[in-house]
Order: structure tokens, then sequence, then C-alpha cells
């Protein structure tokens, strides 16, 4: 009874003190997590598919995340910009190992949503223009400039005005080229559309991108905040497109879960930047950066990038094996381990019941998919665990 209490006094607090601003689910209160599991305060026990949101790529407290987090705990936290610091130099190093050749400038920041905040800056700045171009279905974050990229207007709508932003519909290259003009600092677009519903951009459309951007001058920004580090099967998501963007912005998987974000961009725009043209206060500080040191490393050495590719694969088979007759399914689609099941009904309830009587958690992304970004280095049988709760969930 102590432990049932306790948890209802936590979910009171952060209710009173933090509420308001995220949806929840029950009143469950994680307290530890090793791998694809977590567990709350009372013992029990979930099966996590969603890489708390994305960003637990490696699953939760990898032995050797959390041990190169404590050793430069003990050394060295925060680190003013104004210096240099061994850990952010090899950090430095390792990021510039992976990236494509031609991103050869990084910009640490702290957050997703942060990192496309100075994109934005960036684009205004290399081009001398302030319009952009951004998709319906998109979404970028929720300060006020990665949320005039977000298309969904309920977010958008109480905090106007926004930025100049047109929204065009996605994979619809028509309108794309209506909408690129003389005032277009750059296109913003996802390869795969993560909150937008896992929406998978074709080739063609992507690349015309490219190229309509190179023809009338703007930039081409890439959010890679959930499609990077290995979700969709590469290094990178626009890898699979052969795509030479001129920004991406990255986060969630860089630190392995630890909070961090960056840029990469390209010799055009590092050639537009002066000193104190943009910065941050704990952007690249030494704890995040042994993080995402130790992350790319552990990337490398467990082959997870593959892995990923190989384990989305065998994900999308066992739900289309486990719910090929089931009328309530519409679609199983995905890129690596990025993966949906569109419903034709809202997806809000199932959640709630795959949670609370399975213990799997899982994602919605918009009204009616249901969305999987499982850790990368998840097993078969965790998959197997988790598509048969979802099975059961689903009605037939």
């Amino acid at each position: 009874m102590q432990n049932l209490i306790s948890q209802l006094q936590y979910a009171e607090v952060e209710e009173e003190l933090l509420g308001g601003t995220t949806a929840r689910r029950g009143e469950t209160v994680i307290a530890r997590g090793q791998g694809s599991w977590l567990w709350d305060t009372e013992g029990k026990r979930y099966l996590d598919l969603t890489a708390a949101q994305g960003v637990a790529m490696l699953g939760h407290c990898h032995p050797r995340l959390s041990a190169a987090l404590a050793e430069q705990a003990q050394q060295l936290i925060a680190c003013p910009n104004f210096v240099y610091n061994d850990t952010r130099a090899r950090f430095a190093a390792k990021l510039a190992e992976v990236l494509p050749i031609h991103l050869n400038h990084i910009f640490l920041a702290n957050s997703g949503a942060e990192a496309i905040d100075g994109a934005l800056k960036l684009a205004r700045l290399t081009t001398k223009r302030t319009g952009f171009v951004a998709f319906m279905r998109g979404f970028h974050g929720r300060t006020v400039g990665a949320l005039s990229l977000t298309w969904e207007p309920k977010y958008r709508e109480p905090f106007q005005p926004m930025l100049d932003v047109t929204h065009v519909p996605y994979n619809n290259l028509a309108k794309l080229a209506a909408a690129i003009n003389e005032n277009t600092a750059a296109v913003v677009l996802e390869v795969v559309q993560g909150e937008g519903g896992v929406n998978l951009g074709n080739a063609e459309f992507l690349q015309a991108a490219q190229r309509l951007c190179q023809e009338r001058g703007a930039l081409l920004i890439l959010d890679e905040i959930q499609t990077g580090f290995g979700r969709t099967g590469k290094w990178f998501g626009h890898q699979h497109f052969d795509l030479q963007p001129d920004i991406i912005c990255m986060a969630k998987g860089i630190g392995g879960g630890f909070p961090m974000g960056a840029m990469a961009y390209t010799q055009q725009v590092q050639d537009a930047l002066y000193p104190g043209a943009h910065g941050s206060t704990f952007g690249g500080n030494p704890l995040a950066c042994a993080a995402g040191l130790a992350a790319i490393q552990i990337y490398q050495d467990e082959n997870l990038i593959e892995r990923s590719a190989q384990m989305g694969e065998f994900l999308r088979q066992q739900l289309g094996e486990a719910l090929h007759d089931r009328t309530i399914v519409r679609e199983i689609r995905g890129l690596g381990l990025m993966v949906a099941v569109e419903l034709r009904e809202k997806v809000g309830p199932y959640l709630k019941v795959l949670m609370e009587e399975h213990g799997v958690l899982a994602l919605p992304a918009g009204t009616n998919v249901l969305r999987l970004l499982p850790p990368l280095n998840i097993s078969e049988a965790e998959i197997e665990l988790g598509v048969q709760a979802i099975a059961n969930t689903l009605p037939a």
C-alpha cells in the first residue's frame, strides 16, 4: 500500500508543479530502466518501444554510457566556450567521422528545437533572406522558431505571429516549386515525418527539393533530430536518398539519451558567420560531450546502424504477420526502427490499454498512428513480445 500511495503522491506533485503542458496516461511513475525495460515505483515492468520518445537509442542506462558520464562528472561538468576543452574536441572529431564529408562545420547545442532555431538564423545570415518553406504534418519543436515551421495549427495559433513560413503538402513537388521564391532562405524538411505519422519522403520529391533550392539560391535544411544516428538504418536518414543538405539538425540519439543537440553545415554557411553570430552557454558542455563520444563509439562497436535496418525489417515483418487480418489496421510502414501502424480509429485509447494492461509503451503520431521507436539494440524476443501485446490490444 505504501508504494501505491507514494506513486500517487509523486503523480500529484508533478501534476501540480509541472502539469498543464504534457498529456498523461494514468498515474504511472517510472523510477528506473535497463536496456529496453522500465520499472515504476511499484516494481511493475514495461517494455519501452518508444526509447523515451526516440532518445534512448542504446536502451536505458547502457553500462558504457553511464560509466562515461560518471567519469566525466568527476572531472569537469561545465566549461566556458571561450576556452578549449579536451572532451569537447574529442567529441567534435568523433562526430565529424560519421557526418557526410561536405558538412564539415559543427555547432553544439542542447536540444533539437535549439538546433532548428540556430539553423534558421544561419540560413537567414547566409542568404540575406527571411522566408522559409516547411511542410504539412511536419514537426520541428516548440520554441517560436521551430514552432513556426511546425504545421499543426493547434500548436501554432495561440502563439501567433510566427516567422514567415509557407507550409506545402509533403511529397507534392508542384506545390513546393510554387512556394520557393526570391525571399526563401531555406526549405526545411524531415525525410521521414515522425510526429506527422511516419510519412516517408519519396526519392524523386526529395532530390527535386534539393535541386530547386540550389537553382533558386535557398538552403536545404534537414531535420535529422528523429531520423539521425541509425534510427532509419543509416547514420542519417537523408543518406537513403543521396542528398547533400546545407545544414542538418541533430538531437535525440546524438547523446544516447543524454540531452544534447547540434547543427552540421557546409563551408558556404561557415563563410557567412562571424564571432558571436550564434552561441550557447551550455552547448558543448563536457558532460554532454562525454555522452556523445561514448554513444557514437557504442553505435560503431555494436554495429547498431546496420542492426537497426535488420531489426526494423524484422519488426515490420512480425507486425504484418500478427495484424494481417485486422480491419482496424490501414497500413504498416517505416524505415529502419522507425515504424508506424496506421489505424482506422483514434490511437489514444489503444495506447492506454497497451501500457496499463500489457506493460508496453508506444507513441502516437497524429491522431490515428501507433508509432514505434525502440532502442537500436532491442532483441528479437523483445520485439516479439511487443508485437504480441499490440496484437492482443487491437480488436480483431
